[in-house]
């Protein structure tokens, strides 16, 4: 039996990892799919204060008071923004480490400018205002990802799409404003990343060769996760070694 936790992307929540762990823990696997606050079933607890530093303890209290060890750590999208500041606190109880067509950042980055959406001096000015206790709460990621499917429908069936795209919800506008401080440059041990072949992080998978991590390739789209989890399933055992056990 190996112990996977997996953080999700943005506008999502551990829902999102609903047929993933259900092939996993079919096949014997101890699975674990924390939700960030603010997202999916704890969207009543975003607020103007709830950035990376707040799902950085959203993750590392799951490794305290579950007593995890050994853990393939599985981050999809946003999620690599998260994973640098848990692998600096806990690295010690994590086996291996995955990034799911993540973002790879670097340290002092924030997200809406390193995927090129805002200007960097515009995103610190609504950074700080967002610590004044001003500024939007949300950021309204959830209809950017509905109004983009409606041009660029994902690569599933349309009733599994809509399952998505229904129960997404909003992200906390301090995640995406705020500075990431410990970066994707500070692990420093072997990741592996899953490449989706369709996805707007393209750029994202630059900067994982850069970095000299081992690429494996999906022919899906971002969501791969949802619409193809059985081969997101079998890649993620592949590379963590964990084998079919059922």
């Amino acid at each position: 039996m190996t112990t996977f936790l997996l953080l999700h992307g943005g506008g999502m929540g551990g829902w999102t990892w609903k047929y993933v762990r259900e092939i996993l823990e079919a096949k014997g696997h101890k699975v674990y799919t924390p939700t960030f606050t603010g997202f999916g079933e704890r969207e009543h607890l975003i607020g103007r204060n709830v950035g990376n530093a707040t799902h950085v303890r959203d993750i590392v209290n799951v490794f305290q008071y579950e007593d995890l060890r050994d853990v393939v750590l599985v981050a999809h999208s946003y999620a690599g923004t998260v994973a640098p500041g848990v692998i600096a606190e806990v690295g010690d109880r994590i086996a291996s480490i995955i990034y799911l067509d993540a973002i790879v950042p670097r340290s002092g980055e924030r997200i809406a400018s390193l995927m090129g959406y805002v200007p960097e001096d515009q995103l610190a000015a609504l950074d700080a205002m967002l610590e004044a206790g001003e500024g939007p709460v949300g950021s309204g990621v959830h209809e950017m990802q509905r109004a983009a499917a409606k041009d660029h429908p994902h690569l599933m069936d349309p009733a599994r799409e809509k399952w998505l795209l229904d129960n997404l919800s909003d992200q906390p506008m301090k995640a995406t404003a705020c500075v990431i401080p410990v970066g994707a440059e500070t692990i420093n041990r072997p990741v592996d990343y899953i490449a989706a072949a369709v996805t707007v992080m393209t750029a994202m998978h630059d900067r994982a060769r850069e970095l000299g991590w081992t690429i494996h390739d999906h022919p899906g789209d971002h969501a791969l996760l949802v619409g193809d989890p059985e081969g997101t399933t079998d890649l993620i055992l592949k590379i963590s070694g964990a084998g079919v056990l059922a």
